[in-house]
């Protein structure tokens, strides 16, 4: 039911009328210090493509890489994050495969359901929805400066917070309204993300810098010289797609195009229901979302963006 075709956060097959698979697969290097919130944060960011597409994630499998000549504890902690992410998730862990890795990872492979039809991609989009984004920006740059010993403590314990969240409260927010589509923003950022949306919808968006929520911290390290190389990448593979206006800072586009980790979901969602999804959405815990910006019909796959 849903492929490859768009680039989307995961596969979709229909088994029958009444169930379809949702899987998909996602893992990294440490991101963070501490193994257990490592842990809870791969995890977090592996069940969110399920959430993405509407589906409940049933069953995960680890996927390991560990230098065997570390501590195995740091690896049960690892795991641990995983295991008690997965729990808060309802979804059962039941098992997984590790190799010798000199390089940490790890993430999960997660299958999920869905009712078939009511599957939400990001080929959805329509014009005169509105874009509604439930996590702030900036994980990459904050988890970047603190490899670099830049980053306050505070300022890394608030994007651990937000990158430790489960999307499940905002995907059962956006259920329960009612939308026409959705993606996660992870590692291609959130214009990354979008190009997707709108090159499958075919429609054009709009984005109001003003108006997208942004981790404390973030502007202070990136006035500071620090974003991933991933960051950079992304913004330079947008150059086809995104205008920007004449206005706005160097500082505020790499922001737009962070390599995010375990970030939030970005919604289309019919004009006539966004106070509502927005009201649903903090009602259940997500507050930091926020209305960013608007689907239109103008040119198919392109992305504006205003101050």
């Amino acid at each position: 039911m849903v492929g490859t075709e768009t680039g989307d956060d995961a596969a979709v097959y229909k088994l029958n009328d009444e169930t379809a698979l949702i899987t998909t697969v996602d893992f990294f290097p440490p991101i963070t210090d501490d193994p257990y919130d490592f842990g809870a944060i791969a995890a977090s960011n592996s069940l969110s493509d399920v959430y993405a597409m509407g589906g409940k994630p049933l069953l995960a499998l680890n996927i390991v890489g560990f230098p065997v000549t570390l501590d195995k504890d740091i690896l049960g902690q690892v795991m641990k994050g995983g295991y008690d992410k997965c729990a808060e998730a309802g979804c059962l862990l039941v098992g997984g495969h590790t190799v010798d890795d000199p390089e940490p990872k790890y993430g999960l492979s997660v299958v999920g359901t869905v009712t078939p039809g009511q599957q939400l991609t990001n080929a959805g989009a329509k014009p005169g929805d509105v874009l509604v984004l439930t996590k702030p920006l900036g994980t990459g740059i904050i988890t970047t400066a603190c490899k670099q010993g830049k980053a306050p403590a505070e300022v890394m314990q608030g994007a651990v917070n937000t990158m430790a969240t489960l999307n499940k409260a905002a995907s059962e927010a956006m259920i329960k309204i009612g939308v026409h589509g959705a993606t996660d923003i992870t590692g291609f950022g959130l214009t990354g993300h979008l190009r997707s949306m709108v090159r499958g919808s075919k429609v054009t968006a709009v984005i109001h810098m003003g108006d997208v929520p942004v981790l404390p911290g973030a502007w202070d390290l990136l006035d500071d010289g620090v974003a991933p190389g991933g960051t950079h990448r992304n913004l330079e593979s947008v150059s086809d797609t995104v205008q920007w206006h004449p206005d706005l800072e160097d500082r505020e586009k790499l922001l737009l195009s962070d390599a995010q980790t375990s970030g939030g979901l970005l919604i289309s969602v019919a004009g006539d229901k966004k106070d509502a999804l927005v009201a649903e959405l903090k009602a259940m815990g997500t507050l930091s979302a926020a209305v960013v910006g608007e689907i239109t019909d103008g040119p198919a796959g392109q992305i504006q963006v205003l101050p």
